[in-house]
């Protein structure tokens, strides 16, 4: 099998890849298992070197590596280059981090000695989407391979480009043979590579409807998994939030990567003193976007990664508008280019209230009181982050407890950071990335116990 990765801003084929054979996958499994014998040996401060090394590799081909993200799924190239240089952070975090988050334990109880170590458990096998094609992956990556786990990548077919460089990046450190590999398979192959007797845990970013399907491989064949899937936002401004100041965060909240982001802000639930005014500030701003080719500095908005996902996106629309949402910007679509669109008087019957909208796409919602907009906020079966914009930051943080999603941010827009956990509740998923949450998810925490 043959796959093909196209350039969503101007059609042309950016790279083709040749997928492994059944007998060639088999070869890899057998090999990552092979590798992990020896790198669960190697010392923490080794492996810390060469995870410092390979953030030093990602900085310093950051324009190769930012262009392969531009060519293959449309990200504007300032936003391309600021993905690898957040890759090169996670790789230093963990590098300076993970000895102390992985040390022994210690427990007191009757024994002479009692502690929790923390050994690795093998190859993890990690299926990632194209939206952030290398941010994902290293933060899979980073903390799976410095707890003295081995790796296998399966991405998403269409940024193989990304995955192959992505490979290149661990063996340019100087990583062994092995301990990372990128897998250029189907997804008809899952099961076979969960089911193998060298993978010991699955790590999934992406659709509801993907995560679903490998959490059921997974529990079949009793591998532990974790899932990070799909986001529906809310971004809730009191009365009192510094409207310039909150306009320009919800922005990039909802436009970052043209929209296409799990933790961005999708629904934008407004008290009503503010509604108005919130809207006509957020429309201007909108308005100063500059869209056009994602390789110009000066892009700001390129295409979707594939025009079915614009397909997508101008239905939702199209359908919330038949339900009585009114359209302010935007709405329309060429190819894989969409618009940067703003419904307002959206209701909770609207798919751009309940489903997840992967575009630039901004659902305005109008409440009377604050107990009203965390009632529709949390409306959703999604949990995965929520913001909310006020000076009054002593009751925000009252609020907390009222939120069921797995992050709450108070005047910032929700984002992932190498140093706080990451990951959601109900149809977000389960299982936590990033900061000792995440180095923990796949060891063996093993009690030690002396008499």
């Amino acid at each position: 099998m043959e796959f093909k990765s196209i350039n969503p801003f101007n059609g042309e084929e950016v790279g083709s890849y040749k997928g492994l054979t059944s007998d060639e996958l088999e070869a890899k499994l057998a090999q990552s298992n092979k590798a992990f014998g020896a790198w669960r040996n190697v010392s923490i401060e080794d492996r810390a070197t060469l995870m410092v090394k390979a953030g030093e590799v990602l900085r310093s081909n950051r324009e190769e590596y930012a262009l392969m993200i531009t060519l293959e799924m449309g990200k504007p190239i300032t936003e391309s280059r600021n993905e690898i240089t957040k890759c090169a952070w996670v790789c230093d975090y963990y590098g300076t981090n993970a000895a102390s988050f992985l040390a022994d334990e210690i427990i007191e109880t009757e024994a002479q000695k009692s502690f929790v170590r923390h050994d690795p458990i093998g190859a993890i096998f990690a299926i990632m989407p194209w939206n952030f094609p290398f941010w994902q992956v290293f933060r899979f990556a980073a903390p799976t391979l410095m707890a003295g786990n081995t790796a296998l990548l399966k991405h998403a077919s269409n940024v193989f480009g990304c995955a192959t460089l992505i490979e290149e990046v661990f063996l340019k450190a100087g990583f062994p043979v092995g301990v990372f590999q990128n897998l250029i398979v189907h997804h008809d192959t899952t099961e076979q590579i969960i089911a193998h007797d060298a993978v010991q845990a699955v790590s999934l970013t992406g659709s509801e409807k993907a995560g679903s399907s490998v959490a059921s491989l997974a529990g079949k064949y009793i591998k532990k998994s974790v899932l990070e899937l799909g986001g529906n936002n809310a971004f809730i401004v009191w009365e009192d939030a510094d409207l310039d100041a909150t306009v320009k965060t919800a922005l990039t909240a909802r436009m970052l990567n043209g929209g296409q982001s799990c933790i961005a802000a999708k629904r934008f639930i407004l008290l009503e003193g503010i509604y108005d005014e919130f809207i006509s500030k957020f429309t201007v701003a909108l308005d100063e976007l500059v869209s056009g080719d994602p390789q110009d500095d000066t892009t700001q908005l390129g295409p979707l990664a594939r025009q079915d996902l614009a397909d997508t996106l101008n239905r939702q629309i199209r359908d919330s508008i038949a339900l009585g949402a009114t359209l302010v910007r935007g709405g329309e679509q060429n190819g894989a280019y969409h618009q940067p669109t703003i419904l307002t008087d959206v209701n909770p019957s609207m798919p751009a209230f309940k489903e997840e909208t992967f575009g630039p796409l901004a659902a305005m919602i109008k409440v009377k009181t604050i107990e009203e907009a965390f009632q529709l906020a949390n409306q959703s079966r999604f949990g995965l982050g929520l913001t909310v914009c006020t000076k009054n930051t002593e009751k925000a943080l009252e609020m907390a407890s009222f939120v069921s999603d797995g992050a709450y941010f108070i005047n910032e827009l929700v984002k992932s950071d190498p140093r706080l956990p990451f990951g959601g509740t109900k149809y977000s998923g389960y299982g936590r990335e990033l900061s000792k949450d995440g180095l923990l998810e796949f060891v063996n925490r093993k009690v030690v116990y002396l008499k």
